[in-house]
């Protein structure tokens, strides 16, 4: 971007922000400027402070030094709302909408029109400015819909729609796209690009590179705490990002695959569960890591949680090293060396209030319990023990949970499992939210245990890293399986013309 007089209006401007928690310097002297009309893209390792800043430009916390310019004059909000109310919003990967509330009174909450005098809410004024709000950015919903009942994706653009009624000039958008099909995000670009020509500022928040390199004009990279560097977006490769994000080469992203792989481990034939998934036949072996692809809504997760006991299936056998599984519940896949690592960490893979070492053991309580007490010692041996195997970063196995990186987090829930000992590892989109250095690896956890003789089914909606890091890609189709690839023949092109039906192939 060109320089004040020059160019576009300096919208924010960040001088030298400090900021530490007990003693750990969260940040370290960050300055960040954003213009108008511009989308800046802040990304960083997990753990690199890019949520801290954004916390302190919205009011949700304070730093220790140095000061926020918006609009030409030095502020502090005292709170996300009050920032709302002056032109700078937020909308963070965890959406904050009451799900029990429809539509008009999520967008308009706490400053719904009213009657004058007797101060009751004006319920058609309210639908009818909702109406208009949601007419402005094409989103066909009814206002009066409740919104727990909508698709995630509808709820972030409703988010989003949100924001924009205050009149925002500064939009921060944290890992937007993270709950979203590559449609729904090409319609969130679109929004975007709008807001940019009408000189709205916008701080984009992700994990994604193509994205970024998509979307924004200029890049700002955190490592630690601090600024490592601004680039323009044509002066700058994602390799480029990439080191500055993990300060080091990144190599190929995944590691050499195995040789032969063994025996076979797990073998379903004819799973059925209407009207999810059908006849899903397949092998996974000792020693390899099975992909499996598919569109959204094609019945992956589902064949997983049936595997797994979650869901109970109306047909068809699931086989551990040849024994038949009979799994009414979760605890009995356990039983026969079943674990299931899911996609939502924060709602259904970990208990964020509790500590590591509780995390660790949860799966495995009857195991690390003495006459139906927990063993603390047993429990802090065996969290040890895997925080040094995955590599996990944490003050003590006696951290909470929830204060951990995105990373680090994933991690515990694989050690949760893998504390099992487990025979058949699925693990559902296991980088979903996690930074580049995160992902290689969680990547090479998951390759020693296929070496260890594990068999890992991996689910991701990414296609590279199906590709990259699996030897053989099982693609699903509503509900079906529409072929088997092996490592050399997966392609994005192939594997998306199974998944869109367009191609069949024969699978074992």
């Amino acid at each position: 971007m060109g320089s004040e007089s020059s160019g576009p209006p300096r919208l924010l401007q960040m001088e030298g922000i400090h900021k530490s928690f007990g003693g750990v310097r969260a940040l370290r002297g960050v300055d960040l400027e954003l213009f108008a009309g511009e989308v800046l893209a802040l990304v960083g390792e997990n753990g690199a402070g890019k949520s801290t800043l954004m916390e302190i430009l919205c009011g949700n916390l304070r730093a220790d030094s140095g000061r926020i310019i918006y609009d030409g004059r030095p502020v502090h909000f005292g709170g996300a709302r009050e920032a709302a109310f002056a032109g700078l919003s937020i909308v963070h990967q965890e959406l904050s909408l009451v799900p029990y509330l429809t539509v008009a009174e999520n967008i308009f909450c706490a400053r719904e029109p009213v009657y004058p005098v007797i101060g009751f809410v004006n319920r058609r004024r309210l639908f009818k400015d909702a109406q208009e709000i949601l007419r402005r950015f094409d989103l066909d919903v009814h206002p009066a819909a409740t919104v727990g009942r909508l698709p995630v994706a509808l709820q972030q653009m409703i988010e989003i729609a949100k924001a924009l009624s205050l009149d925002c000039r500064v939009l921060v958008l944290d890992e937007p796209t993270s709950a979203l099909t590559d449609r729904e995000a090409r319609y969130l670009f679109g929004i975007i690009h709008r807001l940019r020509d009408r000189g709205v500022g916008v701080v984009y928040i992700s994990h994604k590179l193509p994205e970024v390199f998509e979307i924004a004009d200029r890049i700002a990279v955190l490592r630690d705490g601090a600024l490592v560097g601004v680039r323009n977006r044509e002066d700058a490769t994602p390799a480029d990002v990439v080191r500055m994000m993990v300060g080091r080469e990144m190599g190929a992203g995944y590691p050499d695959r195995a040789g032969e792989p063994g025996p076979v481990v797990l073998r379903v034939e004819g799973l059925t569960r209407e009207p999810r998934f059908r006849d899903v036949t397949f092998e996974a072996r000792a020693g390899e890591i099975l992909g499996i692809a598919g569109l959204v809504g094609s019945g992956r997760t589902d064949v997983a949680r049936a595997i797994f006991g979650a869901d109970r299936p109306d047909a068809g056998t699931v086989l551990v090293d040849g024994r038949p599984v009979r799994a009414r519940s979760p605890e009995d896949a356990i039983g026969y060396g079943i674990a299931y690592v899911p996609e939502d960490r924060k709602e259904l893979g970990l208990f964020l209030r509790l500590s590591v070492r509780q995390n660790v053991a949860a799966a495995n309580l009857r195991a690390l319990s003495r006459l139906g007490f927990m063993d603390g010692k047993r429990e802090a041996d065996v969290a040890r023990r895997y925080v040094d195997r995955l590599g996990i970063r944490t003050p003590s196995v006696e951290s909470t949970t929830s204060n951990l990186s995105g990373g680090n987090q994933q991690k515990v829930m694989l050690a949760k499992w893998l504390a099992t000992s487990p025979r058949v590892l699925i693990v559902d989109e296991p980088t979903r939210g996690v930074d580049v250095g995160a992902k290689a690896e969680v990547h090479e956890i998951l390759r020693g245990l296929a070496r260890d003789g594990v068999a890992v089914i991996m689910i991701s909606s990414e296609l590279p890293e199906v590709i990259g890091a699996s030897d053989r890609v099982l693609v699903m189709h509503e509900g079906c399986i529409r072929g088997c690839l092996d490592a050399a023949e997966a392609t994005e092109e192939r594997i998306m013309l199974l998944a869109t039906g367009q191609e069949s192939v024969a699978h074992n």
